[in-house]
């Protein structure tokens, strides 16, 4: 690939979905890119999708739930080899549906404080470590 060429960009989203103080983590499967591996569950934006509508259609397939997506939380840039990816996260809620490990490897309602403890890919753990940052402000009154 010469430098002037340009990359591919992917647009993914992906849900921070808290309850009673935990969130949901989904393991990747061993046949994707970085097996094993946990994440916040969603995914990649098809042509013609809004944000919302992308991770509504993820969360049904991948867990069998229909969620309510709520207010964003950030967004995060990484560069691969072949191609770029940003990131963009948004609260949400679980409306109908019990998740279900669909296309992972399994799924976990994880303690936020307890996140550290789970390998996470580099997005995963800078949104990881803003979960946690929030979660020590709060208890904390700051």
């Amino acid at each position: 690939m010469s430098c002037h060429e340009q990359r591919m960009h992917i647009h993914v989203t992906c849900a921070i979905i808290e309850r009673d103080g935990l969130v949901l983590a989904a393991r990747r499967s061993r046949s994707m890119r970085m097996p094993l591996k946990w994440e916040f569950p969603g995914g990649k934006v098809e042509a013609g999708e809004t944000l919302a509508e992308a991770l509504v259609r993820e969360l049904r397939e991948e867990l069998g739930v229909e969620i309510a997506v709520g207010e964003p939380l950030g967004s995060y840039r990484h560069a691969y080899t072949h191609f770029k990816v940003t990131v963009h996260t948004f609260r949400a809620m679980i409306v109908e549906g019990e998740p279900r490990a669909l296309q992972s490897e399994q799924v976990a309602w994880v303690g936020i404080n307890k996140l550290g403890e789970y390998p996470m890919g580099k997005v995963d753990r800078l949104i990881a470590l803003e979960l946690q940052n929030q979660f020590e402000r709060s208890i904390s009154g700051k």
